[in-house]
């Protein structure tokens, strides 16, 4: 089951700027790109670097450490030198607000 969380306010992303948000210990990186808000996995697949720290255009979001590429409305790779995509999740806008859909906590493992 998922859930649509509150993650960051609209007015505060700034086009093709990746902004780094923390959701129940999940990092995202929440970006606006040509008029349209999404949200990933804020991790590369590639070198771990934070794609929060890269930059966004035409519905990629690009790493800064070694310029891997990956579709933002996807997560399927767009260049090297990653070769496994990345997790992307469903946002939605209301008003100012940005929610993203979020899978609920998988309960540890013995607990009821």
């Amino acid at each position: 089951m998922s859930t649509f969380r509150p993650v960051a306010r609209l007015s505060e992303l700034e086009e093709g700027i990746p902004l780094r948000v923390e959701v129940d210990g999940r990092a995202l990186a929440v970006v606006r790109s040509g008029g349209e808000v999404f949200a990933c996995q804020d991790t590369c697949t590639h070198e771990e670097a934070s794609l929060a720290e890269g930059e966004a255009f035409d519905g990629i979001i690009e790493c800064p450490l070694h310029g891997a590429r990956f579709d933002l409305r996807t997560g399927a790779v767009r260049s090297l030198p990653a070769v496994f995509p990345i997790q992307v999740y469903e946002v939605k806008v209301e008003g100012d607000d940005v929610l993203v859909k979020l899978p609920e906590a998988q309960p540890a493992a013995g607990s009821a």
